[in-house]
């Protein structure tokens, strides 16, 4: 069989389709996670600057380059803007030339890890463990002790300089 362009729109039709109803589906996410501190959305919405809202209440990106503490290098604590918790040391971070605020490690117990397939391929989300904000995602091309690179959005964030 001779592929025309009839045939080829068909399938590439089929299967643009079959992506955009299966492809960016994730596993089963199961049982919604609860966390210590909690706000409506209306609540979230009147706290956060828009596009806080939008990364930490709707896993929004924030455009590569844009955040100041990219380039923030002095010692101190990156905090969940949403909550307040600290989530990151100063003594982790690193730049990763990505365009967005890196770290190696997180602090003990300050962030979790869930599958995230909304692109329709598997990533690794992190989020605030005190109130579930989306900070952005983590991946194995770090630098050592580590090899991980937890990449978040800038929004994300507030930096408090002092002893990290």
């Amino acid at each position: 069989m001779t592929p025309d362009r009839r045939t080829f729109l068909t399938f590439a039709t089929t299967g643009t389709a079959a992506f955009a109803l299966f492809g960016c589906r994730d596993a089963d996410a199961g049982a919604p996670e609860k966390f210590p501190f909690t706000l409506t959305d209306a609540q979230w919405k009147q706290k956060l600057p828009p596009a806080a809202y939008e990364v930490l209440r709707h896993e929004n990106t924030e455009r590569p380059g844009s955040s100041p503490l990219n380039n923030e290098h002095r010692a101190g604590t990156f905090s969940c803007a949403g909550c307040g918790q600290a989530n990151y040391s100063s003594k982790t971070k690193f730049d990763s030339g990505t365009g967005w605020p890196s770290f190696w490690k997180p602090l003990p117990n300050a962030v979790r890890e869930r599958k995230d397939g909304s692109l329709g391929f598997t990533r690794t989300e992190v989020h605030c463990s005190r109130c579930g904000g989306h900070l952005g995602h983590v991946f194995d091309d770090g630098p050592q002790p580590t090899g991980l690179r937890y990449c978040m959005n800038g929004v994300a964030l507030s930096f408090k300089p002092g002893a990290a």
